[in-house]
């Protein structure tokens, strides 16, 4: 099982920024494109960051890992990081399937874009978590973030906007590391149909609302 995430601060530049951070009793099998962490194996934490809009360090993984011993976690990880405050994180939960999403959607741009986008738009980023309560082979695994990566384009297109998400975004799947194995994760799946539909509401509901990149909240 997958708890809710405990929200702590860092102080950083004369503020305090915000994280999550999901701590698991046991490790869970885990597939991710998080910059630390990602690939597929065990993993016995993830922390969501926020970061200033103007970060340009070049070296994340470097970054999370200090945050990560600053926390104290122990044991490989997963880090994400994102330009929105991680206390606006929209929950939802579905036929025993969880997911936490942080909604940043300031600049969405279409994967096929024609050109690159430049440094200076990458405004925001969505970051994905879910839990499933069953142990998923590696291709359900891989299969659920094509689902989820499907229930997000879904939600933005339902928004309205212009894109497929932002050249930033990550998803992260974590589901127990034993049990009998479910093979299948796409969106008609028994597994991949709710975490369809609770990222489909997390995105909608998150991207509804106005937020504000962390950069241009005061210094508290």
């Amino acid at each position: 099982m997958l708890n809710d995430p405990l929200l702590t601060t860092r102080r950083e530049d004369g503020r305090d920024v915000p994280l999550l951070v999901w701590r698991t009793v046991r490790p869970l099998l885990t597939v991710s494109s998080g910059p630390l962490g990602g690939g597929l194996g065990p993993r016995s934490w993830v922390v969501n960051a926020t970061v200033p809009m103007s970060y340009d360090r070049d070296d994340p993984a470097d970054h999370l890992t200090d945050l990560a011993d600053q926390l104290g976690l122990d044991g490989p990880g997963v880090g994400l990081l994102t330009g929105v405050d991680v206390a606006e994180v929209v929950a939802r939960a579905d036929g025993g399937v969880r997911v936490w999403t942080t909604v940043g959607l300031g600049t969405p741009v279409p994967a096929a874009a024609p050109a690159p986008v430049a440094l200076a738009e990458r405004v925001g980023t969505v970051n994905i978590v879910a839990y499933v309560p069953a142990r998923l082979s590696a291709a359900a695994l891989v299969n659920a973030v094509a689902t989820a990566t499907e229930a997000k384009v879904q939600a933005i297109a339902a928004l309205g906007l212009p894109g497929t998400g932002t050249p930033t975004d990550a998803v992260t799947v974590l589901c127990p590391a034993e049990g009998p194995e479910v093979a299948y994760g796409g969106p008609r799946s028994a597994w991949g149909a709710p975490l369809a539909r609770a990222v489909h509401a997390t995105v909608t509901a998150g991207g509804a609302g106005t937020v504000i990149p962390w950069s241009d909240r005061p210094a508290g």
